[in-house]
């Protein structure tokens, strides 16, 4: 029987987890959140707290994964803390949706600025066939999309040690690329005017959202500020996910009760600095106000830059078209590199819910270079088909809500476990304990009460998702008897 091969050492545990966040997210998502929060201060504050909860969370997560540092991660930590149901329910969510429903808007990322690059040859408009009047349909965009997918499941099947590398390749070239940006951004693009422009009154917030057609600005105070923080936090959040996907592969990481730990804790930090020297950046060179029918970069601003792609509009005040084909590369070996680091981990979820019993079994099974084959490919495939669904954008706003009150839960886990279990070895402590891990227990459990009343169209239906798995949990129950 094959076994798992420790080849994941501290560097590529920080690739792993930088690579995983850095999608395409803080290349487009400024946008909505300067529409939403309507000001400088609001903005970098959206972003610093969904940096704050990230590594307050990876800080967390040190003490689970040091006392579990196995395949599986997440699910097996809530598994231990609350029960096999309530590890099933996040299982079944993450393979349903999460991780897959992820891997597939990364690709398509990734398909649509390779269309910047063949904007005759990859559009979401070059149809090959479509199921009627439907969404469901194969284009040359979305065609592409799937075979990134299929290239990089294929990579993974080779063995860890090939799927790392390609990670810290991907990993390293992006991180360099983005500092790059922000230095040139800094040096090439900054505009005195602008920045006074920015900088002033800078925790004035509005509301910029379409009624009837039009575009209306409306100021918001008090409660207003932390609903429309809290509503950010959809994207700010998801643009800074993935980083617990090292804790799926811990049975694959070299000294893992220490590597783990460490690797979340630089890697979160990392990502969440570039991310604010980013959006520094951006307001250091656009306005971050700008009229929808703008004729140029400028006049657009972040607020209404084409298609939300920030970092575009700011890479053509920086260097003129040319250099927005850089940034639309940067993009494809950003979003490339993301979706390898996501298909590496995900799989490893489902392989230990099959041992558990608690999936398909032939995703429990590993092959011959010690790594879960079947569960690799089942996951391209669904991934595949939610490419061709069209709707892997919505499915993911019905479930960033249940993401944030799934990390919520486990970081409770920490109470719980040191309750159930107080003998354990425990190398890694929460730090803070009880003040921090209960500080991020309450702040997401607002951010996802504040998602409840402010979209309830989309927290309702992932709620559903996941009550769906209960009867799935007991049919795969009633399958081991």
């Amino acid at each position: 029987m094959a076994n798992f091969k420790k080849e994941i050492k501290l560097y590529d545990a920080v690739m792993l987890v930088s690579g995983s966040m850095i999608g395409s997210g803080i290349f487009i998502v400024s946008a909505d959140v300067a529409r939403q929060v309507g000001s400088t201060g609001w903005l970098l504050a959206s972003w610093l707290l969904a940096g704050v909860l990230t590594m307050l969370g990876a800080l967390c997560y040190g003490e689970l994964t040091a006392m579990f540092p196995q395949a599986g991660g997440q699910y097996v930590f809530l598994q231990k803390a609350y029960g096999k149901l309530t590890g099933f329910l996040y299982g079944w969510s993450f393979f349903a949706v999460i991780q897959t429903g992820t891997i597939a808007a990364v690709a398509v990322a990734f398909a649509k600025y390779s269309g910047v690059l063949f904007p005759e040859i990859i559009s979401d408009k070059h149809e090959i066939f479509a199921l009627g009047d439907t969404s469901f349909k194969l284009t040359s965009q979305r065609l592409l999309a799937i075979l990134s997918i299929v290239v990089l499941t294929y990579a993974n099947t080779r063995g860890v040690k090939e799927g790392k590398i390609i990670q810290n390749i991907f990993s390293t070239t992006k991180l360099g690329a983005i500092a790059m940006l922000i230095i040139l951004g800094f040096i090439l693009g900054a505009n005195g005017d602008v920045i006074a422009q920015n900088f002033s009154n800078i925790f004035d917030a509005s509301s910029t959202a379409k009624v009837d057609g039009e575009w209306i600005v409306t100021g918001i105070t008090g409660f207003g500020i932390i609903l429309a923080i809290g509503v950010t936090q959809v994207g700010t959040l998801f643009s800074s996910d993935a980083w617990n996907g090292l804790t799926f592969a811990g049975d694959e990481v070299v000294n893992a009760e220490k590597t783990i730990p460490r690797g979340l804790m630089i890697g979160t930090i990392l990502v969440t600095a570039l991310y604010l020297l980013m959006n520094f950046a951006y307001l250091c060179i656009l306005p971050l106000k700008g009229d929808p029918n703008g004729a140029d970069v400028m006049s657009r601003g972040i607020q209404f830059a084409s298609e939300d792609r920030v970092a575009a509009a700011a890479a053509q005040v920086i260097g003129g078209q040319g250099f927005s084909v850089i940034v639309a590369i940067l993009i494809m070996i950003s979003t490339f590199g993301c979706n390898n680091g996501l298909i590496l981990s995900g799989s490893r979820v489902y392989y230990t819910m099959a041992k558990d019993g608690l999936f398909f079994k032939n995703f429990g099974k590993l092959s011959e270079a010690g790594v879960p084959q079947n569960a690799l490919w089942w996951q391209c495939a669904w991934a595949s088909f939610l490419c061709l669904t069209g709707k892997y954008g919505d499915l993911l706003d019905y479930l960033m809500g249940v993401v944030i009150m799934f990390y919520a839960f486990t970081i409770y886990g920490i109470f719980i476990l040191r309750r159930k279990m107080p003998d354990a070895e425990r190398p890694i402590k929460a730090p803070g304990y009880p003040i921090l891990p209960m500080l991020y227990v309450i702040v997401a459990s607002i951010i996802v009460l504040i998602l409840v009343k402010e979209k309830p169209q989309f927290t309702y239906p992932g709620l559903g998702i996941v009550a769906l798995g209960i009867p799935v949990y007991y049919w795969f129950n009633s399958k081991k008897e």
